[in-house]
C-alpha cells in the first residue's frame, strides 16, 4: 500500500481492508514508517520506534483492529521491555517490565504498536516540550504546539503517521490537543478503561488512559473493546451495555437539552475564534432541532484550579520521594524541569487534612454538575479558549524562574499562590477541560472550526457520567455535517 492511499484510511477501514486480504499487516506497518520517516523530523512526534518487535508480533492476536499500525504514550502506556520515560530526565533510562493492563488490552484487539509519542515531564503541562526529546510541533503549523500532554499522539494521527494513537487525559491531555491538531478527543468517564498493574487511580482518579483520532467510529469502537470493570481499582463504573459503534451509525431520533457558554472558569480571555467556534456549533445544534440556550455552571472555576493544582503537588511530591528511595539521594534542580521541581518543593507542605479537604471539592463540584445535568444533558463550551501557542509563547520569565527554584523559602499561602501564577499563562490557552477530570465526567473535543490563519480549534461537549453513548451519537451527526473540520484542510496531507 502507499502511503498517499494509506493515510487516507481510519482505523477501521485498515482493519477491514487486512480482513478483506487486499493489503498485508506487514504493508500497513511499511507504509506508517514510510510516513514516521517523511514527516517526524519536523514535528518531533515519535521519539521511539518498534518495527521488527512490530513484525514479528503479526499475527499473533486477533481483535477489531488486527493489523493496524498504533503508536502508544510514553507514560502510563508501559509496553514490556521498552522504555518509559514519562518524558522526564529521572527516568530516561527506565524499561517496562511488563505490559500495562491498558496495553495488554491494546494488544488483544490487535494492534501492532510501532512506537511510542512524545510527552511534557510526567504530563503536567498542556504543551510537549520536555527538555529529554524537544518540543512536538503541530502539522498544521510547525511554529505552533500541537498541545499536552497528549501532544506526540495528536501530532502522529494528525499528519497521518497513524490513525488513531494511545493517549492519556489528566487535566485534558486528550482533548487539548485534540482541539489544536483538528482530530476527534473523548475523555471517557472515570473507571471506564483499564488502569494499572498496581495503580487502582491515576491522580485521584483525574486522569484516564483513552486514544485521539480522526474519525468519531474509532473512538467509539476502541471504547467498546477497551471498556471493563476492573476488580482492583479504584474507580470503577457500570460497563454500557450497547455498542458505541453502533451509536454512530443509528440515525438520530432524541433531541438533547444543551447548555453552553463561552465564559472562562477563572476569569481569563476567551478568543473570538473560540466564540466562533461554539456559536458555529450552537446554530447547527439549534437547526438540528435541540433545544439550546445559554448558562453557566455556577461551578467556581478558580477554587477548582486551585485544588486541582495543590492534588498536582501531592502526587509529585509521592512520586519523587520514592524515586529518592530508590536512587539512595535527594532529587536536585539539575534532576527535574522547574515545573515539577516547583510542585515537588511546595507539595511537600500539604497536610493530609488540606489534601483530603481539597479533594472533598472535588465532590462538590461533581454534585453540582450532576444536578446541573438533571436539567441539560450536555455542556457546551470552546476545548480552548484560543488556537495553538506558538513554539516559546510559554516559557517562564526569568523572575518567576528565580522565585520558583526557592519557592521551599516561601510561606506556604505563596507558594501555592506561586504553583497558581506559574500555570496561568498556559490556564489562560486551556480553562475549561479540568473540570471534566475532577468530577469524572465524560467530555469530547469535536473539530468545528479554522480559523483565517489556518489553525484548528475544536468545541468541548460534556456530558453525565456513564453517557459516552450521548456524546458518540451527537458527535457521529456532527461529524455528517458541514460543521466537521477534515484533514483535508490540513496542509500536511498534502505532503
Amino acid at each position: 500500500m502507499d502511503v498517499k492511499s494509506y493515510i487516507q484510511y481510519d482505523a477501521l477501514g485498515l482493519a477491514e481492508l487486512i480482513q478483506k486480504k487486499e493489503v498485508s499487516s506487514k504493508e500497513l506497518i511499511d507504509a506508517a514508517f514510510t510516513r514516521i520517516e517523511a514527516v517526524n523530523p519536523s514535528l518531533q512526534a515519535v521519539i521511539r520506534t518498534r518495527k521488527e518487535k512490530a513484525l514479528d508480533e503479526i499475527g499473533k492476536m486477533h481483535g477489531p483492529f488486527s493489523g493496524v499500525p498504533i503508536l502508544l504514550k510514553d507514560i502510563s502506556q508501559a509496553i514490556e521491555g521498552e522504555k518509559l520515560t514519562a518524558g522526564a530526565k529521572l527516568l530516561k533510562d527506565n524499561v517496562a517490565k511488563r505490559d500495562s493492563n491498558f496495553v495488554s488490552r491494546i494488544r488483544e484487539a490487535g494492534f501492532s504498536i510501532i512506537g511510542q509519542t512524545n510527552t511534557p515531564e510526567f504530563g503536567l503541562k498542556n504543551i510537549t516540550d520536555p527538555d529529554l526529546y524537544g518540543a512536538t510541533k503541530n502539522p498544521w503549523n510547525t511554529s505552533h504546539y500541537a498541545g499536552g500532554s497528549s501532544g506526540g499522539a495528536a501530532a502522529a494521527v494528525a499528519s497521518g503517521m497513524v490513525p488513531l494513537a494511545g493517549a492519556s487525559d489528566g487535566g485534558g491531555s486528550i482533548r487539548i490537543p485534540a482541539s489544536f491538531t483538528g482530530l476527534f478527543g473523548l475523555k471517557p468517564t472515570r473507571g471506564r478503561t483499564p488502569v494499572g498493574p498496581g495503580i487502582g487511580r491515576q491522580w485521584q482518579g483525574a486522569s484516564i488512559d483513552f486514544a485521539v483520532s480522526r474519525t468519531v467510529r474509532d473512538s467509539a469502537a476502541l471504547l467498546d473493546w477497551m471498556q471493563i470493570v476492573q476488580p482492583e481499582a479504584a474507580f470503577q463504573t457500570p460497563l454500557f451495555e450497547g455498542s458505541y459503534l453502533e451509536e454512530t451509525m443509528k440515525r438520530p431520533n432524541r433531541k438533547y437539552r444543551i447548555a453552553f457558554s463561552v465564559k472562562s472558569p477563572v476569569g481569563t480571555p476567551v478568543s473570538f475564534e473560540a466564540q466562533r467556534a461554539v456559536q458555529k456549533l450552537v446554530n447547527w445544534l439549534e437547526k438540528e432541532g435541540h433545544f439550546v440556550e445559554e448558562r453557566d455552571n455556577e461551578v467556581d472555576g478558580i477554587r477548582l484550579m486551585h485544588n486541582y493544582y495543590l492534588m498536582n503537588n501531592g502526587e509529585i511530591a509521592a512520586m519523587l520521594e520514592s524515586m529518592e528511595h530508590a536512587l539512595g539521594r535527594e532529587v536536585t534542580t539539575n534532576d527535574v524541569e522547574l515545573i515539577t521541581w516547583a510542585l515537588y518543593q511546595s507539595g511537600k507542605y500539604v497536610t493530609a487534612s488540606e489534601f483530603t479537604r481539597s479533594l472533598a471539592e472535588w465532590d462538590a463540584a461533581s454534585a453540582k454538575m450532576a444536578d446541573f445535568h438533571k436539567e441539560y444533558d450536555f455542556f457546551v463550551t470552546p476545548t480552548n479558549a484560543n488556537v495553538a501557542p506558538e513554539l516559546g509563547d510559554l516559557e517562564i520569565n526569568e523572575d518567576m524562574k528565580v522565585r520558583l527554584v526557592h519557592i521551599a523559602k516561601e510561606t506556604k499561602e505563596e507558594q501555592q499562590r506561586l504553583v497558581y501564577d506559574m500555570f496561568l499563562p498556559s490556564l489562560t490557552y486551556t480553562p475549561f477541560t479540568q473540570l471534566a477530570n475532577l468530577t469524572g465526567q465524560p467530555a469530547m473535543s469535536v473539530p468545528v472550526h479554522v480559523t483565517e490563519a489556518g489553525l484548528p480549534i475544536g468545541v468541548q461537549l460534556m456530558a453525565p457520567k456513564g453517557k459516552e453513548n450521548w456524546l458518540f451519537a451527537i458527535a457521529s451527526q456532527i461529524e455528517k455535517s458541514n460543521v466537521w473540520v477534515g484533514m483535508q484542510r490540513n496542509p500536511m496531507f498534502d505532503r
